[in-house]
């Protein structure tokens, strides 16, 4: 969720940390600060909203120093406002704070009751006057930090500076990411590798437990025991020219364009186009023997393993359980040791999702990582991982990894149905063959993107809208409601179309858009007879099929988008592209902030 950047450099730091924070925006952020060692003492500025208003307030008065920290602050405990923005400092200590500190409150009295006065509501501000009350006793920065840290439960990614150690830094991490650039003479924290592109490609990973006293000459890093540490330095795919919006509106509407690449990307790392086969990585555990498996994710990634749910069973025959991960742990389900255990997340930080990632080994089990950062907690810590290759995703709402998450789980599945056995070689090549041509369908399906905007003129003023899909058009239905949500702030329903006449389609009537998700499988006639059910009752059908399924319905739809003929192996990839681009335009129309909308942060790195 919030976003942290520390820079020990050699000019003023402030333009670099401001720049850090904007590549940071996508995280989700409702204020921003930044602060720096600066003539014998700490300098702050700070401000609620977005970054421009603390540009604003440093233009106005500028801030100086060599090192500095900067922060995008997505509330938890206090209200969004400069009080509350992060840094927190008492004038001697500076720090900024990413996750949640559990027992705050009992800390927050124990520190009023020794005479500290606190500013702000925020659980943050303890882990400032309890370093520095600790300072007060003789201790210095290390020790001191690393005694405040013994008393802290939670979730937390720090960086914290002090007053008379100029070229000093310290960060620490537990739950939340946090990662250390290398440059020449200068040191870096970051959330991600993209808040530090144009600084460095030169990135270690703090582990769990993990904390860094940085210098210019370089970083001592310690592991949870307090041991000296070695983390590997990676040179990350990320640079600063990655993450800019070229001639479009939107970071939203540049990922869904990028949708054809992206999706050729991912699958040529893993399709042989010589032999027409998929090839994984190999695993440290044997595709054949795997009997059942776990899928686990949250939001957007959980539909996608609803569709990988589908794949897995039919082709691999292999039983599949799926699970909302912030549930997952706390039901107490019962796993299998030596099963497979499928964990499905974009930034790979996800809190909910790492937590049963890490749940599922301590129970025995195999843990497979689907991530679209290689160099994430997820990735680092599974069995074994197998990347998506979107890109930098910037908009909050997710498009182009969702489909390369669909493409990496049609791979896995037609893996998983030869190793076992359930698919024979001709088969592979005909489900090989189905996915080599998606990207240039994904091309061909884009052209629709005036006729979807004139649709979204439709839905502008709906109070509610409806989706409706069948089998693996079920999730695809799930998605597009929840991408309208998202970025419009329409109520909007996914619902398997059987299910209408068992209560939902009470709710139809002239007013209700009706989006169907409709490609053309052996589930099309069944998904046309609820259609028709809705169409009786006055629905504003919205059809999305292809021009045999469309042709169907004739003038009864009230709109349609045509859409390739295509195996149905590939159709939930491609049919995602027309409901993110419908849930897009509603929103432009609307005025909503598209890469940023409301309440909602990029990575959910808290529980």
């Amino acid at each position: 969720m919030c976003g942290i950047v520390g820079i020990i450099g050699k000019t003023d730091v402030a333009p670099f940390l401001i720049d850090g924070l904007k590549r940071l925006e996508y995280r989700g952020y409702d204020s921003a600060g930044i602060a720096t060692l600066s003539g014998g003492g700490i300098e702050r500025r700070r401000a609620e909203g977005k970054i421009v208003n603390l540009e604003a307030a440093v233009a106005k008065k500028p801030i100086h120093g060599t090192t500095g920290i900067g922060h995008t602050r997505w509330a938890t405990h206090g209200v969004p406002n400069e009080a509350n923005a992060h840094p927190h400092s008492d004038g001697r200590v500076a720090v900024v704070h990413n996750g949640i500190i559990e027992n705050f409150q009992d800390l927050r009295r124990e520190l009023i009751a020794a005479g500290r006065t606190f500013e702000s509501e925020t659980d943050t501000e303890v882990v400032v006057h309890l370093i520095s009350s600790l300072v007060d006793t003789g201790l210095a920065p290390k020790e001191a930090t690393l005694a405040a840290l013994s008393r802290l439960k939670g979730a937390f990614a720090l960086a914290i500076l002090f007053v008379g150690h100029d070229g000093l830094m310290i960060g620490a991490r537990k739950g939340s990411p946090l990662a250390v650039g290398y440059g020449d003479g200068e040191m870096f924290l970051g959330s991600d590798a993209l808040a530090l592109a144009p600084l460095t490609r030169r990135i270690a990973y703090l582990e769990d437990g993990d904390f860094v006293v940085l210098s210019a000459n370089g970083a001592e890093i310690y592991d949870a025991s307090g041991a000296v540490a070695e983390r590997a330095v990676h040179v990350t795919q990320f640079s600063g020219a990655m993450i800019g919006k070229g001639a479009y509106r939107h970071f939203m509407q540049k990922e869904i364009y990028e949708q054809a690449t992206v999706i050729g990307d991912t699958l040529n790392s893993h399709f042989n186009p010589v032999e027409r086969t998929i090839t994984l990585p190999p695993m440290p555990f044997d595709l054949a023997a795997v009997k059942r498996v776990t899928l686990v994710a949250c939001g957007t990634s959980f539909y996608a393993g609803m569709v990988g749910k589908y794949w897995i069973e039919r082709f691999a025959r292999v039983p599949v359980e799926i699970d909302i991960a912030s549930e997952f742990r706390y039901r107490a389900a019962p796993v299998e040791a030596g099963g497979l255990a499928i964990f499905i997340s974009q930034s790979g930080e996800t809190a909910d999702t790492l937590a049963a990632l890490r749940f599922c080994k301590e129970e025995g089990m195999h843990t497979l990582a689907i991530v679209n950062v290689p160099e994430s907690t997820m990735a680092r810590e599974a069995s074994a991982s197998l990347p998506t290759l979107a890109g930098p995703e910037i908009g909050v709402a997710s498009t182009k990894a969702f489909t390369t998450q669909l493409t990496v789980l049609a791979c896995l599945a037609i893996a998983l149905g030869k190793a076992r056995g359930a698919l024979d070689r001709d088969a592979e090549a005909e489900l090989s063959k189905a996915l080599t041509e998606v990207p240039a369908y994904a091309a061909e399906v884009l052209k629709n993107d005036d006729q979807i905007r004139a649709i979204a003129q439709s839905i502008l003023d709906a109070a509610d809208v409806f989706y409706l899909g069948r089998g693996t058009a079920y999730p695809i239905a799930l998605e597009g409601a929840l991408k309208l949500k998202e970025i419009s702030y329409i109520h909007a329903e996914g619902f398997a179309a059987g299910e209408m006449k068992h209560g939902p389609i009470a709710m139809i009537d002239e007013t209700v858009p009706v989006v169907v998700v409709a490609p053309p499988d052996e589930l099309f006639e069944k998904t046309a007879s609820n259609v028709q059910e809705v169409i009786a009752r006055g629905g504003k059908v919205i059809m999305m099929s292809d021009a045999e399924g469309v042709a169907h319905f004739k003038d009864k739809a009230f709109a349609s988008v045509v859409l390739p003929a295509v195996s149905p192996l590939v159709a939930p990839i491609l049919y995602a592209i027309p409901v993110q681009l419908l849930a897009y335009h509603v929103a432009t129309l609307k005025g909503t902030d598209v890469d940023q909308p409301r309440n909602l942060a990029k990575s959910v790195t808290v529980e």
